[in-house]
């Protein structure tokens, strides 16, 4: 059998349902394989945005999304992606081509030492220089990157080795069951948590899993523990529930962070300090539970005194044995959870135009369904979505919090709507990421995916300019001009809209919604709050007695 066949085969034994990217000449075998397979390709117009769909594939579905590129500027520009997806622990497996290894009269052209360039920002990173070693180096890229804590790999085939015989087998697929924690662990933790006067539950990105969200929902309603979640474990338990605070956009001072400043323990659930810190620990302060997968990094902000290392949904069930219902007096937690929820929902009505990001998280909101999902570019709207918009399930707000990479949005939404097509969703960018990627809305046309995507359009790079501004720095250097986004998504097949009113807003919303195709709509937005709110009323003292 041909490598590049025995290769495509592995790949078939993993359960691989789509491999996204372009491929080049040193990919011919490999493409020729795959033509024949069940495995669909979906063809990119860049191979950034080919990664972070992959990643999106894996973050979804725990499985590692595959995607395609030739060698040289091809799998370089693989990196972003390979960094957004090992530092936001999605398991994706990345393959690319290289010129023959054994003879070649090309010399150096093109020639980039990709393994040894990706394996700092992946799990596994290798070359296959026999084909009698893919069943075996197939087999283990996917068992690292999907074991906890999950990420990328790296696999390059060079074309002669593509093409050469192979008579190895295929081996089968074992998944490894998680370690379970030790008892005295949780038994120290469980007589914290009962000891504690002023208990708080953290839930982080690494309880996003659907057994964990059933385990932390039963453990909050039988203790009676009030709980905050980070920007990536949005939605792991339902956020209207009675006893959630609130979401950490922030690092310190947001509203909420009078509960954790209050709070003497800290359950942190799924937490690790590769995503933004939604708190600094002191030597003198809070005591933190660590419960995860793994033991926690020691960080100048992170130091927590007791580790609870296993499989999180199974610790939070034997915790929730040992713990029991809880007689500490919360009420405290009960006056902020109605503070923040003042603050947060103050501009939900405001129908001014250009829109303000608080009135188009109520506006979404309000017309989204429990399943349906919005994903994020990233910018300082990220803030408004992360605080203000209740998620009612896990996944349903994807935003990156751990690489923060611009370009993401769009990608990730198609791979979101392309896995549950029965789903709404929407894609919010702000126009500095959009450009980014924007060339793969012909790709989502070409797909046949019924989305909208939502440009937050203020000719400039927002983010930066909201923390210019709160440094107190001249506002210098950060403007743009757009083309026009409405002809821009037509060109491409897409549906543009550009409403100008809050009503009109609404009405192209619902319209596009509920109409097939991708839609466009390109949305003036109203950041004059941001400096204001995210840089001066958080940090004034808040009186809740």
């Amino acid at each position: 059998m041909k490598t590049s066949d025995l290769f495509v085969k592995a790949l078939e034994n993993e359960g691989v349902e789509y491999i996204y990217g372009i491929p080049g000449e040193e990919n011919l075998d490999f493409l020729d394989s795959l033509k024949d397979s069940p495995i669909k390709l979906i063809l990119t117009r860049h191979e950034q945005a080919a990664g972070f769909m992959a990643a999106t594939y894996g973050r979804l579905t725990g499985k590692p999304g595959v995607c395609l590129s030739t060698l040289g500027p091809g799998a370089t520009n693989f990196v972003t992606a390979a960094a957004y997806a090992q530092l936001g622990a999605m398991p994706m497996i990345m393959l690319g081509g290289q010129k023959p290894i054994r003879k070649s009269k090309q010399g150096r052209f093109q020639i980039v030492d990709v393994v040894n360039l990706m394996k700092p920002i992946t799990k596994y990173s290798e070359q296959i220089v026999d084909g009698n070693n893919v069943p075996a180096m197939v087999r283990e890229s996917f068992r690292e990157c999907m074991e906890e804590r999950p990420g990328a790999g790296y696999l390059e085939l060079p074309e002669d080795i593509a093409a050469e015989e192979s008579k190895a087998e295929i081996f089968d697929v074992v998944n490894s069951r998680r370690p379970q924690a030790d008892e005295k662990s949780l038994m120290q933790a469980a007589e914290m948590v009962k000891k504690a006067k002023m208990p708080l539950l953290l839930i982080g990105a690494g309880a996003n899993r659907k057994r964990a969200s059933a385990a932390l929902t039963e453990f909050i309603d039988k203790t009676g523990i009030y709980f905050f979640n980070t920007q990536m474990g949005k939605g792991v338990v339902d956020e209207r529930h009675e006893r959630f605070i609130g979401t950490a956009a922030l690092s310190s001072h947001d509203f909420l962070h009078c509960a954790i400043e209050k709070a003497d323990l800290i359950i942190n659930v799924g937490h690790d300090v590769i995503e933004k810190p939604p708190f600094f620990m002191e030597r003198d302060g809070t005591k933190v539970i660590h419960v995860n997968f793994f033991g926690a990094r020691t960080d100048e902000v992170y130091f927590p005194q007791v580790n609870v290392v296993g499989d999180i949904s199974a610790s939070v069930e034997r915790l929730t044995d040992k713990v029991g219902e809880l007689s500490q007096d919360m009420s405290y937690f009960a006056r902020v959870k109605q503070y923040v929820t003042e603050k947060t929902t103050k501009y939900f009505e405001d129908r001014r135009f250009p829109m303000l990001p608080q009135r188009l998280v109520k506006v979404l909101r309000d017309n989204l369904g429990d399943e349906d999902i919005v994903t994020l570019d990233n910018g300082v709207y990220k803030i408004w979505f992360a605080r203000n918009y209740l998620c009612h399930t896990n996944n349903t707000l994807l935003l990156d919090n751990a690489l923060a990479t611009m370009g993401a949005g769009l990608p990730s939404a198609m791979t979101a709507k392309q896995l549950y097509p029965n789903k709404k969703v929407v894609s919010v960018n702000g126009d500095g990421g959009f450009l980014m990627n924007s060339q793969e809305l012909e790709t989502a046309v070409r797909m046949g995916l019924d989305m909208v995507v939502i440009i937050l359009n203020d000719s400039a790079y927002g983010m930066i300019k909201w923390k210019q501004e709160g440094q107190g720095l001249a506002n210098w250097g950060l403007d743009f001009d757009n083309p026009d986004l409405v002809k821009y998504a037509n060109s491409f097949g897409a549906i543009g809209h550009r409403p100008d009113s809050h009503d009109e807003f609404q009405s192209i919303l619902k319209h596009a919604l509920n109409t097939k195709g991708v839609h466009l709509i390109d949305l003036p937005v109203d950041y004059s709050l941001n400096h204001s709110i995210l840089n001066v009323l958080i940090k004034e003292s808040k009186d809740i007695s």
